[in-house]
Parts: C-alpha cells; structure tokens; sequence
C-alpha cells in the first residue's frame, strides 16, 4: 500500500497526487495538517531520510521562528517542531512498500507507477 502524506491545499501535493492519479497508482490520503503526524512515524522517518531532509526550512512557518528556535536544532527539537506545526514537513512524505520518498520526484515516482497501475486513488 501507498500512503502520501502532507497537506491538502499545497502546490507540491497536487501536483504530486495529480502525477500518481494520471498513472492510476493508488494511493491513500494522509492530511498530517487536519490528522496530525505521530512520533514514532517521524523518528522514522529520521531514521529513514534524515531529520534534515524532512524539515522544510524554506516554508513561512520555519521563517516565522525565532532566531532562539532555529539555532542548535537537533533531530528532537525538529521532530518536535514538525509535531506541532506539521506544515514544516516537507511535502509529499511517500510510504511504500519500506520506501520513504520525501518531495515531488518523478524519477523516484516511476517505481511507484509501475508497482500501482491500474488502480484508483482514494483517501480524500
């Protein structure tokens, strides 16, 4: 099974489901925004991509924090932000089949296609 998370409304995540609805992958739909995001899956994905490769420091949520808040951030505190505030989570988060893929990859979406065809996307 394929579950993307992120948030609805973001241009990334539209453009990424729009990729995997024209393939027909199937997928299911995680709003962390609306559902919330836990730990233990975060820490995962740490453990998986890296902390770094998870925190979106480009948003307007990361850019709003104080200096204090930015400085020393460890994989804790980020998990902790990303917790809190989910829209510092890069977007699209992919799990699949063990597979973490963190952002809007065609390349790294082509296994997906190929692993999914043919079936509907749900989870809205």
């Amino acid at each position: 099974m394929i579950t993307v998370y992120g948030i609805r409304n973001c241009a990334t995540m539209k453009k990424a489901r729009a990729w995997l609805e024209r393939r027909g992958v199937a997928y299911e739909f995680h709003d962390y925004q609306l559902a919330g995001i836990d730990r233990e899956r975060l820490e995962r994905w740490c453990g998986a991509v890296g902390w770094e490769a998870l925190l979106n420091r480009s948003g307007t949520t990361f850019r709003k924090l104080s200096d204090a808040q930015k400085s020393g951030l460890d994989e804790r505190r980020a998990v902790a932000l990303m917790r809190t505030q989910p829209s510092m989570i890069k977007r699209p988060v992919i799990e699949a089949g063990g597979r973490i893929i963190v952002g809007f990859d065609e390349q790294a979406y082509r296994g997906l296609a190929r692993a999914g065809a043919g079936a509907r996307a749900h989870g809205d």
